[in-house]
């Protein structure tokens, strides 16, 4: 069990501006020149501040621009309206847009009512797309038909800007099964949080709804509206007296990504089921691998209840935990736009086939 965390240089999502930006982390914080940690450690100011910009590692807590607020919704995926496909045009207005194509490519079919394809190819190195809106604790319910080749990894998790997560991973052709993990503030522990539940019908030809329940005390999973898998936040604490459970508001991601390559670790490569083989009968009749979303359904359940001026989460300092806290805040999360005060502190609490599918697409 991998996290998606780790793994972002295998998705290549790293922008070439970004790579010629000065590194930050933990021990070396952004300078005030350019303030803010992007979500690949580097950096920068404009773009830099929005989605995943860190603020642990940012010059100062509020360098980033505030997190959307969350917003109850149900997502369909009839056509492209609501998804940004350019994420460099991105400007933090959550309200325009509920999704970012934050890399690769994505098409449109209607074998089931409406399905977004997220695709990869030998050169894109994968697609994921992002909510524009951060979710604090609450429910999150992602209908999807997966991969089914060695190498290649479809996952639906929740990343917050200081790598809080949460995962549902499907690696490989294992189709009858699903892993659920966390993680907090991207620690990485010696043996990994994950788990593996079988007995599934076919997740390649069959939509199953996977879900993600957190709440301030517990996390729970579960596939088709059965519990699967319970986690309660007091078991998570180590000897330090810290809870190692997620706490950050998060964005919800789906993608498919290329773990099968050479280069990655050996580790990585077996996990995901192997090699890519870019000969498979499926690849070569579309010229793609491919994961289905059908819908993504979304229930908001912030610790308390927001007034109608909240916009955005901005987070403060907390000296009595080694997470920040998380406050709502009026704040514009628009990049460039004006400013706002924070109010109300919260507490840190197709087709069933490749060739019908493909008939869609071409």
């Amino acid at each position: 069990m991998l996290s998606l965390l780790l793994l972002i240089p295998l998705i290549q999502l790293a922008t070439l501006s970004s790579a010629q930006g000065t590194t930050c982390n933990a021990t070396s914080l952004c300078p005030s020149s350019a303030p803010c940690c992007s979500e690949f450690g580097y950096c920068g100011t404009g773009e830099f501040c929005l989605g995943g910009c860190n603020p642990l590692h940012s010059h100062s807590l509020d360098s980033c621009l505030p997190n959307p607020v969350c917003k109850s919704a149900q997502h369909v995926f009839t056509d492209n309206s609501r998804i940004l496909s350019n994420v460099t045009h991105f400007d933090g207005n959550a309200t325009e847009w509920d999704w970012t194509l934050d890399k690769g490519n994505m098409l449109n079919t209607n074998t089931s009512g409406g399905e977004l394809a997220l695709l990869l190819t030998k050169d894109n190195g994968g697609t994921r797309i992002s909510s524009t809106r951060y979710l604090h604790y609450g429910t999150v319910t992602a209908r999807i038909k997966t991969g089914r080749w060695g190498g290649v990894v479809t996952a639906f998790i929740t990343m917050s800007s200081v790598k809080d997560e949460i995962d549902w991973e499907w690696p490989g052709a294992k189709t009858t099964e699903a892993q659920s993990n966390y993680f907090w503030q991207g620690f990485i522990p010696a043996q990994t949080n994950g788990a593996t539940h079988g007995g599934l019908t076919d997740t390649f030809s069959n939509y199953h709804d996977y879900t993600i329940d957190w709440q301030p005390d517990t996390l729970t999973w579960l596939i088709d509206g059965g519990v699967v898998r319970t986690l309660k936040k007091s078991d998570t604490v180590n000897s330090n007296g810290i809870a190692l459970y997620p706490t950050t508001p998060a964005r919800i991601q789906i993608s498919l990504w290329p773990a099968g390559i050479e280069g990655n670790p050996q580790g990585t490569v077996q996990w995901a089921g192997g090699i890519i083989n870019w000969n498979d009968p499926d690849y070569v009749a579309a010229g793609h691998f491919y994961t289905l979303i059908q819908s993504i359904n979304v229930t908001c359940n912030d610790p308390v209840n927001p007034s109608p001026d909240v916009t955005s989460y901005v987070y403060t300092p907390n000296t009595t935990t080694s997470t920040p806290g998380i406050d709502f805040s009026n704040k514009t999360t628009i990049n460039g736009a004006a400013s706002g005060h924070v109010t109300n502190p919260l507490l840190i609490l197709g087709a069933t086939a490749a060739g019908l599918f493909l008939i869609q697409f071409f």
